[in-house]
Parts: structure tokens; sequence; C-alpha cells
């Protein structure tokens, strides 16, 4: 890899965590609101050290490092840096299962945006539309699980293992944020009772369920840790920086969430690609992610502007 592929997938993955983490955001910044002084200033220090360094730090190397065991815990963090034969082979015989496994994830985290959570139109003609239909959602998300499956197993009964783990790691991240919404507006409510230091707490717990599309969807654009670390990183410490300064000003951009959930879908189609061995190239994720945000944040510009 030369240092304007990695520069660019860097970028790629900044843009990307800084979309994607918008709803967190929110979250972080109405209850922030609700909090003392003091406990505002622990989350914001510590925080910001927890979410970048613990959670985006450690998970991807753990995902790694518990999808491909043979490297090590160490090893799995150079792995992709590595020019040892035996690592490489190890991480082509592997890998497969985790993208596989993360592109079900997004595909399912995906299709209930586009099926069962309310937005902004960006494309008038088409989320209405599925909107209506939202009790399909499970309908659908079922026979892509079964149509993954049935192929997966031609291959492997590992790499149809992967998909099913994709899987249930969807519903049991939808169950945290289910109960996160019903949270919130207990947490935001001032007259609620609860203390700060409990909201800080719970909003680190929520950081945590949030963090997983960002760090799953890394992976679309490398398998190298390194790199994630520094794209997913950087994208944590400028979210949370918005949600410091202004994140109202940021919810004017409509049209944020829509962008980020389509690069969703295609992150996760690229990611079920490599799963059955299609050769797509490193460019494609970081590039068509900055084009999509670009043009929905293009035209969230628009409606400020008129």
């Amino acid at each position: 890899m030369d240092i304007a592929s990695a520069i660019l997938i860097v970028v790629g993955l900044i843009v990307f965590e800084i979309v994607s983490s918008i709803d967190n955001a929110v979250i972080n910044a109405e209850t922030l609101a609700t909090m003392g002084e003091k406990a505002r200033r622990f989350f914001i220090t510590w925080g910001i050290f927890f979410a970048v360094f613990v959670v985006r730090g450690l998970l991807p190397w753990l995902i790694v490092w518990a999808t491909i065991p043979s490297l090590g815990f160490f090893g799995s963090l150079t792995a992709t840096f590595s020019n040892d034969p035996s690592v490489a082979e190890a991480v082509q015989s592997s890998a497969p299962i985790l993208l596989l496994g993360g592109g079900v994830f997004l595909l399912f985290l995906f299709f209930h945006w586009l099926f069962i959570e309310e937005k902004n139109f960006g494309w008038r003609k088409v989320e209405p539309f599925f909107l209506r239909q939202g009790a399909w959602f499970y309908a659908t998300v079922s026979i892509l699980l079964m149509v993954v499956v049935w192929f997966a197993l031609e291959r492997s009964a590992m790499l149809a293992f992967g998909a099913v783990v994709g899987s249930t790691a969807f519903f049991i991240t939808h169950g945290f944020r289910q109960h996160a919404e019903a949270m919130e507006k207990r947490l935001s409510d001032k007259s609620s009772g609860l203390s700060d230091i409990s909201k800080v707490l719970y909003l680190e717990v929520i950081d945590l369920s949030f963090s997983i599309d960002g760090v799953l969807g890394a992976f679309a654009f490398t398998l190298s840790v390194p790199l994630i670390l520094i794209g997913n990183g950087i994208g944590a410490i400028v979210i949370r920086q918005l949600t410091v300064a202004n994140i109202h000003r940021v919810k004017r951009y409509l049209y944020l969430k829509n962008g980020a959930m389509y690069s969703i879908a295609v992150l996760g189609s690229v990611m079920i690609g490599h799963g059955f061995g299609l050769h797509i190239p490193e460019w494609f994720a970081p590039i068509s992610t900055v084009l999509i945000i670009g043009y929905f944040f293009r035209r969230s510009l628009r409606v400020i502007e008129k």
C-alpha cells in the first residue's frame, strides 16, 4: 500500500466516522445540557479518551484477533504490514469471515433505516415508498441472510457462520439502541432524578453501541488496524468537538444521515463482495463514501441557503 492510498483511506474513514456518528452526538449533546459543569468537563475529557483509545482503539484490534487468532494478540495489529508469507496467508484465509459478517451487519442497518426509521426524505420518490412498507423489513433481511448463508455454505461452514454472527450483532446492538431511544427523553429531563454519574456511564454505553457501525464499516476500507485507528480516532475527536461546540448547527444539515446510510449500503455490499472473493479496488470504498456524503451535504446546504 502506497502513501497516497493510505491517505485516501484515512480521509474516507474520517468522513464516514463523523457522519455516521451524528445521531450519537445529538444524544450526547442533549444529555450534556442537563448535567452540571463538572460532569460535562469529565465526559468531554475522559469521554474522548474512552471513545478514541478504548472503544475505537481496541475494538477493531480485538475483532481481527478474534477472527484470525493464529496471528496472536500483537500480530493482529501489524498483520497487514508484515512481509511474512504465513501471516499474509492467515489474513487472506480468515478475512472473508470478518468481511461477510460485517457486510451483513451493515446491510441490515441500512434496510432498517430505509424501511423503519423516520427520516428527512432525500429522495422523495423512493424513500417514502419504502417507509410505507415497514412490515417488509424483517422479510427482506431474513431472505438476504438466507441467500448469503446458502452461497457461503458452498465455500465453508465458517464463512456462513460469519454471516450469522453479523446478523446476531445487528439485533443485539439494535436492542441497545431501542433502549437508548426510550431512555433519551428521561436523560434529557432535568427532573428525572438521575445523577450526573449515571448519565455519564449511560452515555458511554450508548457510545459503545454506536461505535460498532463505524468500526465494522472501516473494514470495507482496509484491514489495516493502524489505519482504522487513525481514521476512526480523528473522526471520533471531531464529532466530540462538534458535540460540545454547536451540535444544533450540525442538525441543520438535514440529509447527512441519508448520506451516511447510503454509504453504509455501499460499504456493506463491498464487504460481502470481498467476502465472496470479488476483487474490488481499494480506492472504491473511500471514493464512493466521500462522493455520496458530499452529494447529500450539498443538498443540505442548498436547503440552508434557501
